[in-house]
């Protein structure tokens, strides 16, 4: 009792020191972060191009908080009113519908619009659709006889007399004209998926709008995953009845078949469906991409299982015949379009399409990430970008020009570069040199004009309308002056990046926030914030958040390592060194850069901490057991424990298949190593985790009693991968984080 009474008083003094210094203004509190609207940062609200560029149409907000779309005409930035309130509000009702998204169809007659959505999986791809049609000054409710937020993916057909949608895991039809809705598969159900995805193929290729019009509105080309075959999670709610309840969802996890995949054609006017035979079976090859090229060309991406296959197909309906355009095969993984490198955002890998669809552009590894373009006709390919180093994405083209994001020297930025599309010219770097950190774009169809998003490491994201190639700034769209102003009173940290070179001879590069109070001849405690796994960087030029700094000014230094493996611009070999390896290579990479950053003189090697989320907390546990003499407090938050437990493609993707290599999933797996735990453990995952499942805690949980170590643990019910459901959640998670380091870790 004393014992407890003693860490008890020494947690409350800790404490305490914090809010007598959190009563500078200068100094964040968990609440300021988390608990308060002082710290509100602007967005970005929904765009949409119109006019190949010449002008564009955005959603903007009224003074009650409502939404309407202007329309600004993009070199003058003369704007007029495209879709009132007034025009928005339903008839019988006194409040306008909000715009979620919006499109229009190709005339520009009808504008679809998204609203009172709800989430599936990661995001709220089921809502309502309403449709202003201008001709006839009325708006509508699309499926209004289906359930309140049932709809997915409306599209316009290319004569703009039809929508198209998914409801209830089957594809509608419905009338502009008439109203008289035609239900175009009957088949679908849990099992049976038409039009949309599973978890697995939403969560790891991005797919989530599973259908296409054809460019002339007579077929429409759908995704069917049969998953009938595969096996049930059962997540459970213990906390919304006196009785749980059961929460099943189809999960393959690796190792395990996953659901076949086939494309099938119906005919918009008949009825009638057929389906693309493939090559290969349907079961053990995935469908990640297809895109019409025109109204008798479809073009098909297919990958083997273990995703180091790749092949394009051309179908023809009026032929039912298939051609293998192109294919690229890899000894690890071939790619697919993601739209940047650090594969940490999600696209429907569709390829740029050129030359009125004579030819399309792909970015292949070969030493370095390069740009090729593909003839649809003959499958040979060009080399467009030429430089010696990677391009991290496409951004966009002209009809003489490829655009796109690329760093030559320093891998934590990104910047826009030039070059022509026939390979001939020299690549250029069209981002000026005051824009030092991480830049996107989203170009216009003309490529003149893009809205150009800028952020660093301690500026938060801003946004203009620029033109292009100059780069001159034609108006502000978001400038976050507020947020900027209320963030810049703070008492602000150091940034600055630095390489280290491992005792295996790996350079790895970190990212270093240092308290705003530096002192060189002081010692600091250390956290590290890692993620060590091929889908995401974190030594970048982009914006920390607010409590990153918050842990700089209770006075630790911070540091954020990328290990060989991490979807870093160093080129090929880098990025697929880790194929077989996870939990080893980057384990090894992160523990002995660790080693040589504590050897700096101002950092205290006896207080050194790591924390991570999902494959970071996969890596903080690797680390805390592999390198226990290195790291004393580590926080690993929804972690794959055990490699086994995680889902098909993803891990056999960087993994290969356990049948053919079961000891390197062992062999990286924390809960292997869970038997050299020495230091400070918490484990904190969410019930409601349908991404990596809650079993993981359980398993690792019962290893760690098994080799009678002792750790911290932390459920929250019914909270997903995010953490972030219910009330009060986020600001709970991080002051039990924060509180733990100040415990565990303590700044002196």
């Amino acid at each position: 009792m004393r014992f407890k009474q003693a860490r008890l008083l020494a947690v409350f003094t800790i404490l305490a020191s914090s809010a007598v210094r959190s009563q500078d203004a200068g100094l964040l509190t968990i609440d300021r972060v988390f608990a308060s609207s002082e710290f509100r940062q602007e967005y970005q609200t929904p765009i949409q191009w119109i006019e190949n560029g010449e002008a564009y149409l955005m959603v903007v907000y009224t003074d009650k908080g409502n939404a309407e779309i202007k329309r600004y005409q993009t070199a003058t930035q003369t704007s007029t009113a495209y879709l009132s309130t007034d025009q928005l509000t339903p008839e019988g009702s006194n409040t306008p519908i909000f715009i979620e998204d919006f499109s229009l169809s190709d005339d520009e007659s009808k504008v679809l619009i998204f609203t009172n959505s709800k989430r599936v999986w990661r995001s709220n791809t089921k809502g309502d659709y309403w449709v202003y049609d201008f001709s006839k000054k009325k708006l509508s409710q699309l499926g209004k006889d289906f359930p309140a937020s049932s709809l997915m993916f409306a599209k316009f057909s290319a004569d703009n007399d039809f929508v198209a949608y998914v409801m209830g895991f089957n594809i509608y039809k419905e009338d502009f004209s008439s109203g008289v809705t035609t239900q175009l598969t009957s088949d679908g159900n849990r099992e049976i998926i038409n039009g949309t995805f599973d978890w697995v193929y939403e969560e790891e290729f991005g797919c989530r709008d599973g259908f296409r019009w054809s460019p002339d509105g007579s077929l429409i080309a759908f995704w069917q995953l049969d998953a009938s075959t595969i096996g049930s999670y059962n997540m459970i709610n213990f906390t919304d009845s006196v009785y749980s309840q059961v929460i099943p969802v189809q999960y393959p996890k690796v190792g395990q078949d996953p659901s076949s995949a086939q494309i099938g054609i119906i005919n918009t006017f008949t009825g009638d469906r057929h389906w693309v035979e493939l090559e290969g079976s349907i079961v053990q090859n995935y469908i990640p991409g297809i895109q019409w090229i025109n109204k008798d060309l479809l073009l098909i991406q297919q990958m083997n299982r273990k995703q180091n296959h790749l092949k394009f197909w051309g179908y023809r309906p009026s032929s039912k015949e298939t051609k293998l355009i192109y294919e690229e095969q890899s000894e690890s993984w071939v790619d697919l379009q993601y739209p940047d490198i650090t594969a940490n955002n999600w696209g429907d890998n569709k390829l740029e399409i050129l030359s009125n669809g004579k030819s399309a552009l792909r970015l292949i590894e070969n030493e370095w990430r390069k740009a090729i373009k593909i003839d649809l006709n003959s499958g040979s390919t060009t080399l467009i970008s030429t430089g010696t180093y990677d391009v991290a994405s496409i951004a966009g083209t002209t009809p003489k020009e490829l655009y796109y994001m690329a760093s030559p020297n320093d891998v934590s930025q990104r910047y826009l570069y030039s070059v022509d599309l026939k390979g001939r010219k020299q690549d250029r770097r069209i981002t000026p040199a005051q824009f030092s950190g991480t830049n996107t774009y989203n170009i216009s169809p003309n490529g003149k004009y893009a809205f150009h998003s800028f952020r660093s490491a301690l500026s938060p994201i801003v946004v203009d309308l620029i033109s292009l190639p100059d780069h001159k700034v034609i108006s502000s769209i978001v400038d976050n002056k507020v947020f900027k102003n209320k963030l810049y009173s703070l008492k602000m940290p150091t940034v600055k990046f630095q390489s280290f070179t491992t005792t295996e001879g790996i350079e790895v590069n970190a990212r270093f926030l240092l308290p705003h109070d530096f002192d060189a001849s002081k010692l600091y405690p250390v956290i590290f914030h890692v993620y060590g796994e091929p889908w995401g960087q974190v030594a970048q030029d982009s914006w920390v958040g607010l409590w990153t700094i918050y842990l700089t000014q209770l006075g630790y230094i911070v540091v954020d390592v990328d290990p060989r493996g991490a979807p870093v611009l160093n080129g090929s070999e880098w990025r697929k060194s880790i194929y077989q390896q996870i939990g080893r290579i980057n384990i090894l990479d992160l523990g002995q850069a660790t080693q040589e950053i504590t050897k700096l003189p101002y950092v205290d090697d006896t207080r050194v901490g790591v924390w991570g989320w999902s494959g970071g907390g996969s890596s903080t546990l690797n680390l805390m057991f592999q390198f226990p003499e290195t790291f004393h407090t580590g926080v690993a938050v929804a972690s794959v424990a055990n490699q086994l437990t995680y889902d098909n493609i993803y891990q056999e993707r960087y993994m290969g298949l356990p049948q053919e290599n079961i000891e390197n999933f062992m062999a990286g797996s924390p809960i292997t190593h869970a038997k050299n735990l020495e230091g400070n453990l918490l484990m904190i995952h969410g019930t409601g985790d349908d991404n990596v499942h809650y079993q993981n805690m359980e398993m690792l949980v019962d290893e760690l009693i098994a080799q009678n170590k002792q750790f911290d643990m932390m459920s929250y019910p019914n909270r997903s991968h995010g953490i972030y459901e219910g009330r009060n959640t986020r600001r709970h998670l991080y002051t039990l984080i924060t509180n733990y380091f100040l415990e565990k870790l303590p700044v002196k």
